[in-house]
């Protein structure tokens, strides 16, 4: 198989982890006889420092033109408290899944039973839990309209959305449940939205055609009480942009850290694979970061834009290997991790490639 593949690093610990990335995409390649080229991009504050635009045209471009986009992360300091920045990171991001039509993202929530005791949850209520998430990407509040009024000291941002958008998404969920446990969570706020009104109906509207699924609705305030009150519960759950967006975070203490969960952003052209972590500028340039989910994105590009499902096993079981060898990034250890178990960036991702290589 010959594919092209584009690394955007982005900002912070985005470059240290796709660097990784990239290395098991190449042994990957080496492996099984296939042959993958590269390219790379910028995207994020780095874009805005070097041309002025947080998406400069010749990225856009590139991720057109490439079978899948290895992604790392975006986002600055600078910006954070500076709500008078009118050309900021995030916007790189958000143009890039409309542009690309990127509008579901599947986030799986698998968890590795040596990371039992990273998290803050009892491990009876945590073992077996194995979710997958599909968020609406390019809808919502993020890309409703948004306004100051009265001189700035009001402000509003518009959750919308159509039947359409709802309904793609939703398909895709319903179709990917029948591949797993056949139960449903659609997850919304109807009793106060109008929007999650729309959403609900038109959920409800295509149950029948999915007899198989059994479908259940949550409010978004009782699927995130219930989400760490017994995550076992679920297996797919479709909800918005902004639900999913916040929802997926507070998953990551069931992996154990957000440096554990991978990404995949696709639609109807390239597919975008990244960790669901920041740029953590705090830890940048400290070799400290967690490559594993940016490897585990690998694995989700391997398996859904190239359909290469035995490579994209080995990549998840290398990751097994190395936890079950009690080697850990300090975002997953704990007291009792030896410290020489306890790896950089470099060295965790030397562990993966010596098992895919062995």
């Amino acid at each position: 198989m010959k594919k092209h593949i584009l690394v955007v690093p982005g900002d912070g610990i985005g470059a240290e982890v796709t660097t990784v990335g990239k290395q098991v995409l190449e042994v990957i390649a080496h492996k099984f006889g296939h042959e993958f080229t590269y390219d790379e991009a910028l995207i994020g504050h780095v874009a805005i420092e070097a041309t002025g635009s947080p998406l400069p045209d010749e990225t856009l471009t590139k991720m057109k033109t490439a079978d899948a986009v290895l992604f790392g992360a975006v986002g600055h300091p600078k910006y954070d408290n500076d709500p008078s920045a009118k050309v900021r990171p995030e916007q790189g991001l958000l143009k890039m899944r409309k542009e690309l039509g990127l509008y579901a993202n599947l986030r799986p929530i698998k968890l590795f039973d040596e990371l039992l005791d990273a998290s803050s949850i009892k491990p009876e209520i945590l073992r077996g839990a194995d979710i997958l998430f599909f968020r609406e990407l390019t809808g919502d509040v993020y890309f409703g309209k948004r306004e100051r009024l009265d001189e700035g000291n009001t402000a509003y941002d518009t959750m919308i959305y159509s039947k359409y958008e709802v309904e793609r998404i939703v398909r895709k969920a319903f179709e990917a449940a029948r591949t797993r446990g056949k139960k449903l969570c659609s997850v919304d706020k109807a009793n106060v939205l109008e929007s999650s009104r729309l959403w609900r109906e038109v959920v409800q509207a295509l149950a029948p055609e999915y007899p198989d699924v059994t479908v259940e609705h949550q409010f978004i305030d009782a699927a995130a009480m219930l989400l760490i009150k017994d995550p076992k519960r679920f297996d797919v759950v479709v909800t918005g942009n902004l639900f999913g967006d916040i929802l997926t975070d507070e998953a990551s203490q069931i992996a154990g850290s957000m440096g554990m969960l991978a990404s995949a952003s696709v639609g109807d052209s390239t597919g975008v694979y990244e960790p669901i972590h920041g740029s953590a500028h705090d830890i940048t340039g400290k070799g400290v970061a967690n490559p594993l989910a940016s490897v585990l994105s690998v694995a989700l590009l391997l398996d859904i834009s190239f359909g290469l499902k035995a490579e994209a096993q080995s990549v998840i079981d290398a990751v097994d290997s190395v936890l079950k060898a009690g080697f850990r990034t300090r975002d997953i250890a704990n007291s009792s991790t030896p410290t020489d178990k306890i790896l950089g960036t470099e060295a965790m991702g030397s562990q993966i490639i010596d098992r895919l290589t062995a």
